[in-house]
């Protein structure tokens, strides 16, 4: 089955006219004859009832119309992505973030590149940072940003965006939630909810507990699980600063010198960059990370700064 065969069809399905389809599809008639029977033949039966002065739909006809609609319509779809594409007309970018990584964080480097990369269309992902990298080999996803990783592989590169540290989220109704910062004593009164499988729980044990385990409660692999049981008032969580969270939650300072963590953005090691990647990853390395506005960053790298940026 072709897809002339299936215009061909649906033009005289659409008119009753062979003449008129023909002159439709800019074809002769007979052309067009020829073609509905030989899609006949290939769906192994007749589709269009013809007397001299009645042309109309066979019970098969009428049943297959609504199908052969959607073939050709979904052709002509892939047929206008590609053209689209190789004029550069669609860009896209996939960014990965690991589930501590808050969407805001990305929101204007988007919104700058998107200014001179026309058609950009960015599709963002979530997993933890050992899948995200496994993501970025595969070529699922361009980039990636995460927190600490073990084991980076030689493949990837790897460029230190900003340090965060880590604060205490809790319930307003917790009985810390009114004190202007937490100090490590009343951490180790306080019940902890632990993040299952997170190399965050050993660097916070060694930084606050390194003579004695903290008092941990409940456990989750999720974060949002995490959040509704300290929501719930069931203990606190010690999270980094920009993690996405409740709003019914609030967030505290620790005392002394908090547990920090380095977000860092990964890329594929040699790996030719698309114009929006390649502009991407020169915003996020360009930009001053230590500006913040409330649920927003500030960019300050200009657009002659990121045409002579390396990556």
């Amino acid at each position: 089955m072709e897809l002339h065969q299936v215009r061909y069809f649906l033009a005289v399905a659409s008119t009753l006219n062979f003449t008129r389809a023909a002159e439709q599809c800019n074809v002769t008639q007979p052309a067009l004859t020829k073609g509905v029977q030989k899609l006949e033949q290939e769906l192994g039966g007749q589709l269009i009832y013809r007397e001299r002065q009645l042309t109309q739909l066979t019970d098969l006809g009428k049943e297959v119309l609504p199908m052969l609609e959607r073939t050709l319509a979904s052709a002509e779809a892939v047929h206008r992505r590609a053209q689209e594409f190789q004029r550069k007309e669609v860009a896209p970018l996939k960014i990965g973030l690991a589930p501590s990584i808050s969407a805001s964080l990305v929101l204007d480097p988007i919104a700058e590149i998107a200014k001179f990369v026309p058609g950009l269309h960015v599709e963002l992902r979530e997993g933890a940072a050992e899948k995200l990298v496994d993501l970025l080999l595969e070529g699922e996803i361009n980039a990636a940003m995460v927190g600490d990783v073990q084991d980076m592989p030689a493949r990837i590169d790897d460029w230190s965006l900003f340090e965060e540290r880590y604060v205490a989220v809790l319930a307003p109704t917790h009985q810390l939630a009114n004190r202007p910062s937490i100090g490590i004593d009343d951490l180790r009164e306080t019940v902890l909810l632990e993040r299952a499988e997170c190399d965050v729980a050993p660097k916070i044990q060694r930084s606050y507990f390194p003579d004695e385990p903290p008092h941990l409660g409940h456990c989750s692999g999720h974060d949002l699980h995490l959040q509704h049981m300290a929501a719930a008032g069931f203990g606190v969580i010690l999270a980094p600063e920009h993690m996405p969270r409740l709003p019914a939650l609030k967030t505290i300072p620790l005392e002394g010198d908090p547990v920090s963590r380095e977000v860092r953005l990964l890329a594929v090691q040699g790996r030719r960059y698309s114009p929006a990647l390649d502009a991407f990853v020169k915003v996020a390395r360009l930009r001053d990370w230590s500006v913040e506005v409330p649920g927003r960053g500030m960019l300050h790298a200009t657009l002659p700064e990121l045409a002579s940026a390396p990556a």
